[in-house]
């Protein structure tokens, strides 16, 4: 339980951390997003989680 803590605390600096530095490319991106299919979106996030769960695996 404590791991999953600690994983959520680092999204949030990581997700905080695009907000403070990269704002104005956040909201481009974010106008983007909107523009683009469901299903696109939807590939994409499984990639990323694709991705984060290969990183786990490979770490641990």
């Amino acid at each position: 339980m404590n791991e999953l803590l600690i994983a959520i605390g680092l999204v949030f600096v990581l997700e905080g951390l695009v907000f403070a530095v990269f704002p104005e490319e956040w909201k481009k991106m974010v106008a983007t997003a909107q523009k683009m299919p469901a299903t696109e979106l939807r590939k994409i996030g499984i990639g990323a989680m694709a991705l984060g769960v290969f990183l786990v695996w490979l770490i641990r």
